[in-house]
């Protein structure tokens, strides 16, 4: 090896005294190696500074090790901290990402965007943009002929596809049944924009938690929001019109509860004492609000990390078994209590 050139892995397989395939099994954490020769290969590995070829490892294994990424709403926090996540979870496994963002939640030219992914070889595709309207129904009459795995996130259950989602309706009737334990009994909803999934699953866990209390759930009780503070203000202040004996709201989310405590605030209305509240995402600002609110925390991190884990191992277990079924998997939201719902000590 001369001064100035790189090291290969026939030098490092010479200087282990071993054979090149085994130096390629212990760079891609194959079991087939005995402990004592891997650590003497990886020793050398250091001490060359030999860095594996991303192309020659594709080419030897058939992979790209690259997946598709397509996004959409990157300026809500739920899409950004799920990227966020993908992002850390590909890296730890060695995983590039090629990165599409939707100009709409509603684009429906979709078929460009998988053939350019198609294209460049990607191992796998992560379907990250929120089911919103009729925008995922290109999967009925498209999934099959998608060549490699994908997987969806922040969907219903369908048919032939693998899902990763947080479980919105039971992190709904956790905050309204925390409210219900509180004694509130006349209990509001401020939606999100109901053409959204996530935002019918939060109704329907409101609605069915009261309901199992002996509740029957109103359409006066509930004012649809789309997100914002300012959306939230607007909803809160329907809400004491149309359902002026309200003790409590569950908001949809942590932005639209906080315009419900500036405008209590401002009224004069106490919570919790008057108005208990509680709010859905865990924003990290949430326990700096006044007074801190109460949320239900959707690890959306952990979504894009579990996300890129299923899809990689869809990756692996496709090269021994390519019919296998679809996985559905759902991660659970936690309740946080603080004291816009309940003084905590």
């Amino acid at each position: 090896m001369t001064k100035n050139s790189k090291p290969t892995i026939y030098e490092v397989a010479r200087k282990a005294g071993v054979s090149r395939q085994t130096v390629s099994r212990v760079i891609n954490n194959r079991p087939d190696v005995a402990p004592a020769t891997r650590q003497r290969i990886m020793k050398i590995i250091d001490e060359l500074d030999y860095h594996p070829s991303a192309i020659a490892r594709s080419l030897s294994q058939q992979r790209s090790y690259n997946f598709g990424l397509l996004t959409a709403g990157l300026e809500y926090m739920g899409p950004s901290t799920t990227l966020s996540g993908i992002a850390k979870k590909s890296e730890e496994l060695n995983y590039g990402l090629y990165l599409k963002e939707l100009p709409s939640f509603n684009a429906n030219n979709i078929h460009p965007l998988l053939e350019w992914f198609l294209a460049r070889q990607v191992d796998g595709i992560i379907w990250a943009v929120p089911e919103i309207g009729a925008n995922r129904d290109w999967i009925k009459d498209s999934i099959e002929d998608i060549r490699v795995p994908i997987i969806f996130l922040t969907s219903a259950k369908r048919e032939k596809i693998s899902i990763v989602t947080i479980d919105n309706y039971f992190g709904a009737r956790q905050a309204t049944q925390h409210l219900l334990d509180q004694g509130r009994k006349q209990i509001g909803h401020i939606s999100g924009p109901m053409d959204w999934w996530e935002s019918r699953q939060r109704l329907k866990g409101w609605q069915d938690a009261l309901r199992e209390a002996g509740i029957e759930p109103e359409e006066r009780m509930v004012a649809e929001g789309n997100w914002s503070s300012k959306s939230g203000k607007q909803a809160f202040e329907k809400l004491q019109i149309t359902f002026p004996e309200m003790d409590a709201v569950f908001s949809g989310n942590d932005q639209m509860a906080l315009s419900i405590l500036q405008t209590a605030c401002t009224e004069n209305i106490k919570v919790p004492g008057d108005l208990a509240v509680v709010g859905f995402d865990g924003l990290p600002e949430s326990a700096y609000f006044s007074p801190a609110l109460t949320t239900i925390f959707q690890n959306t991190i952990e979504l894009g990390c579990t996300a890129v884990r299923t899809l990689a191992r869809m990756v692996e277990e496709r090269d021994i078994e390519p019919s296998r079924e679809p996985v559905y998997i759902t991660i659970k939201p936690d309740l946080i209590i603080r004291r816009s719902s309940t003084p905590v000590e």
